[in-house]
C-alpha cells in the first residue's frame, strides 16, 4: 500500500482521545482524485449491461428479504428504525462494481463513497450471517465463472511473503498507534466481562497473552521462540518471567519499534529480535508461541509452517498458537478465489479452519493438546479498535493518510468485527505437543 505519506523515522504518533462520530452521509470520492491511490476504485469497471441488470435484481432482492433498511439515492432516508441501514448513493456504480467483481467490488464500491450505513458493523453482521442466502442456491455453483482467482504474485514466497508483510505492518508504526492500546498489540485480546470498555483493553491484552505463556510452560529459565513478533509486547512479557527470547519478525518496522521497547524495558540481554523468516528459524526451544501468524503464511506454505513449529522444539515441548478460524468449507471456497481482504488488506492471506490445523499438525508430527475459542472477545477488541481509528480521523489525515485508505481501514476493521460477531470467524487458543512413539503414551 502506497497511498500516504511516510512519517519520518522513529516518530511515533499517540491515540487521540475518542471522540462522537459524526453520523453525516459521504459523498462519493472523486474518481480522478483516487486515481493515483486506488486504480479499481478510481475507475469504474467497463460497462456490462445484462451482467449488472442480473446483479441489481439478484442483490436487491436478497437486501430486501434482510432485516436492513435499504435507501436507494443520493441522500439518507429519515426512518426512525433501528435496523442496519444501507444506503446506495450511485446505484449505477455500486451495481456494477458487484456485477463486474462481486464482494470485491462490494469493498471497492464503499471505499469510492458510493454507500454507507450508519451501522457499519450491524450490516456487515447481517449480511455475514445470511451470506449463503445472498445468492440462489441454484447460481451457487457458478461462483468460479465470477470469483477471481488469486494473483501469483501475492504467493508467500520468502521473497513474496517480505512484500505481504511489508504491504501491511509496514504502512507505518503511528497508524497502528493510532487505534491500538499502549500495549501495542494487534491480535485479539481475552477481557473478564463483556461489553468491555476501552480503559480494559491494555489489561486484556496481557491475561491474554499470559495465558498464551502459561499454555506453553514458559517460567524463569525457558527458552522461547516466537514467531511473529508484533511490536514486542509477548516477548516483553515472556522475558520479564526470566525466559530467553528469539522473536523472528519480517517487518522492518515493528521489529525497529520492538527493539526500541526492549532496550527501554531494561531487557535487551534476554530477548534476540531478528528479522528472519519462519522458515528459517534456527535452534531448538522449550515453547514455541505464535499469535495469529498462521493466517499470514498461505495454505500452500502451511506444511512448512507445522513444520517449523515441531523443528524447533526440544523434547517434552509446547507450541501455543493463537488463530483466527473459519469453517472449512468456507475455508476451501475461499483459498480458491481473490477476496476483498486478500486484495486490500492481507495479500496472499488465508484463515485456516480447525480441521486443517489439525491434519498439517498431525502431518508434522504434532498432537492437539487442547483448543479452546473466544469470538465473542475478538468482536470486542475489534469494535474498540475500530472507535479508537474512527475518533482519529484528523490524527490519520495528518500522518497522511487520506479518505479512501481511511475508508479502506474502516471497512476492514468492521468486515472483521462482523465475521466475529456472526460466528462466521471464531478465534482460538491451541496448545500442540509432540505426537507419542509407538508404545509412549500421550
Amino acid at each position: 500500500m502506497s497511498d500516504h505519506r511516510t512519517p519520518p523515522p522513529g516518530h511515533q504518533a499517540r491515540p487521540s482521545d475518542p471522540q462522537p462520530r459524526t453520523s453525516e452521509p459521504t459523498a462519493a470520492i472523486p474518481r480522478q482524485a483516487a486515481a493515483a491511490r486506488r486504480p479499481d476504485v478510481a475507475r469504474l469497471p467497463a460497462a456490462r449491461p445484462v451482467r449488472t441488470a442480473v446483479a441489481a435484481h439478484l442483490v436487491g432482492r436478497a437486501l430486501s428479504r434482510l432485516p436492513l433498511d435499504v435507501n436507494a439515492g443520493p441522500t439518507r432516508g429519515p426512518g426512525t428504525s433501528r435496523r442496519p441501514d444501507i444506503t446506495i448513493h450511485d446505484p449505477d456504480a455500486f451495481f456494477l462494481r458487484i456485477a463486474s467483481d462481486g464482494l470485491i467490488g462490494f469493498g471497492e464500491s464503499y471505499m469510492a463513497g458510493e454507500w454507507d450505513s450508519d451501522d457499519l458493523t450491524g450490516l456487515l453482521t447481517v449480511l455475514a450471517a445470511h451470506v449463503d442466502d445472498l445468492v440462489p442456491a441454484p447460481l451457487r455453483g457458478l461462483r468460479p465463472l465470477w470469483a477471481s482467482a488469486r494473483p501469483g504474485r501475492d504467493r508467500n514466497t520468502r521473497s513474496g511473503a517480505r512484500e505481504n508483510v511489508h504491504r501491511h505492518y509496514d504502512l507505518s508504526n503511528d497508524l497502528f498507534a493510532s487505534f491500538l492500546d499502549p500495549t501495542l498489540t494487534y491480535s485479539s485480546a481475552l477481557f473478564t466481562a463483556l461489553p468491555a470498555r476501552p480503559e480494559d483493553l491494555p489489561a486484556a491484552q496481557h491475561r491474554k497473552i499470559d495465558r498464551l505463556l502459561d499454555l506453553a510452560h514458559v517460567t524463569d529459565g525457558s527458552e522461547l521462540l516466537e514467531i511473529g513478533t508484533g511490536w514486542g509486547e509477548l516477548a516483553l512479557r515472556a522475558a520479564a518471567r526470566g525466559a530467553r527470547v528469539t522473536t523472528i519478525t519480517l517487518s522492518a518496522e515493528q521489529a525497529e519499534l520492538a527493539r526500541a521497547r526492549i532496550h527501554a524495558a531494561g531487557l535487551t540481554d534476554r530477548v534476540d529480535v531478528q528479522l528472519r523468516d519462519y522458515r528459517d528459524a534456527e535452534g531448538r526451544y522449550d515453547a514455541v508461541v505464535s499469535v495469529e501468524m498462521i493466517e499470514a503464511v498461505g495454505a500452500e506454505y502451511w506444511p512448512a509452517y507445522f513444520a517449523a513449529l515441531r523443528g524447533a522444539l526440544r523434547p517434552g515441548g509446547r507450541v501455543a498458537l493463537q488463530t483466527i478460524t473459519m469453517g472449512h468449507r468456507q475455508m476451501r471456497n475461499t483459498a480458491a478465489t481473490h477476496t476483498w481482504i486478500s486484495k486490500y488488506v492481507f495479500p496472499g492471506g488465508l484463515v485456516p479452519s480447525r480441521r486443517a490445523i489439525t491434519e498439517h499438525a498431525a502431518a508434522a508430527g504434532l498432537r492437539t493438546v487442547s483448543d479452546e475459542g473466544f469470538a465473542e472477545h475478538y468482536a470486542e477488541t475489534l469494535r474498540l479498535w475500530r472507535e479508537r481509528f474512527t475518533a482519529s480521523r484528523q490524527t490519520l489525515t495528518d500522518l497522511g493518510f487520506d479518505t479512501l485508505f481511511q475508508r479502506l481501514w474502516e471497512f476492514y476493521l468492521a468486515y472483521s468485527e462482523a465475521g466475529f460477531r456472526s460466528r462466521y470467524l471464531d478465534v482460538r487458543q491451541i496448545v500442540l505437543a509432540e505426537k507419542p512413539r509407538p508404545g509412549e503414551r500421550p
